[in-house]
């Protein structure tokens, strides 16, 4: 079951690709199912949850909005998404998110900026080039902090992708052709290890997702790992009270079969430290 993740460069013709991808190798698309799950989980309206991931969104609306409930969200939509197979997913940091697993391609559409520029404006009918160019930079800049502030890494680095390809030297149908055969290979082909690798980050993040859907538990932060549905919970939390809510509500995310529940409590942190001093 191919699972293809690209990254989403304005003007680079990523879309056309995955588009033509997914044609020719009969595979769903996933983009608006993402945005429309992050948006129904976060209560708030797609055009806020696209806006915000564009830099578009305003000052106000960046800061009332729950950007760290919106990366477990769309990490746990990502996942699920990749693990029933069979998809191209554009952006979403898809190509970090699903990295760690072997048989899921990882690619980079680019071209060169000005003629991603010259593709901006003939997509808007326009003759602004400054606008233009600002247009591509505000988007570049806001996916690069994006990549950033999630997974600490730089955007435009290669070795974050199985394979960079660009169109200024490359047609569409070129760069189909080599991901299809890059796809084929057997360093890419599906395991029943890669398929237990997605499944483990899957449950993992409907775990983290159901923690912070939660009223009782939202500002937990631990660590969760997760195999073949034996759950081990570790970090610091406030009391045993936490400690066992956390428990509780991981026990209930289905395919949850046991939870190894080894939070610590703040307290007994405290005066651990307090002891040394």
């Amino acid at each position: 079951m191919p699972v293809i993740a690209f990254t989403q460069e304005m003007g680079s013709l990523a879309k056309d690709v995955a588009v033509k991808l997914a044609e020719e190798m009969k595979l769903d698309i996933a983009r608006h199912e993402v945005i429309d799950n992050v948006a129904s989980r976060m209560h708030v309206p797609k055009s806020l949850v696209s806006r915000l991931r564009e830099g578009k969104a305003g000052t106000i609306e960046r800061m009332r909005a729950d950007r760290d409930a919106m990366a477990i969200f769309t990490a746990e939509e990502v996942l699920e998404v990749a693990e029933r197979g069979n998809v191209v997913l554009r952006g979403w940091g898809s190509t970090c998110l699903l990295r760690p697993i072997s048989h899921v391609v990882t690619v980079r559409i680019t071209r060169p900026f000005e003629q991603r520029v010259e593709w901006l404006m003939k997509h808007l009918d326009t003759d602004d080039r400054d606008a233009a160019r600002e247009e591509i930079e505000r988007s570049d800049s806001a996916h690069a902090a994006r990549m950033h502030e999630l997974f600490g890494v730089s955007w435009g680095d290669p070795l974050l992708y199985d394979i960079v390809l660009n169109t200024d030297r490359l047609s569409v149908d070129a760069c189909v052709q080599v991901i299809r055969e890059l796809a084929s290979r057997p360093e890419f082909a599906e395991t029943a290890e890669s398929r237990q690798q997605i499944a483990n980050l899957t449950l993992e993040a409907q775990i983290r997702s159901a923690l912070r859907a939660d009223d009782r538990t939202e500002e937990v932060r631990v660590t969760i790992t997760a195999d073949q549905g034996k759950v081990v919970l570790s970090g610091i939390v406030l009391d045993d009270a936490q400690s066992k809510l956390t428990a509780e509500v991981a026990a209930g995310v289905a395919g949850v079969s046991k939870v190894d529940n080894q939070l610590r409590l703040m307290s007994k942190f405290r005066r651990f430290t307090h002891s040394k001093t």
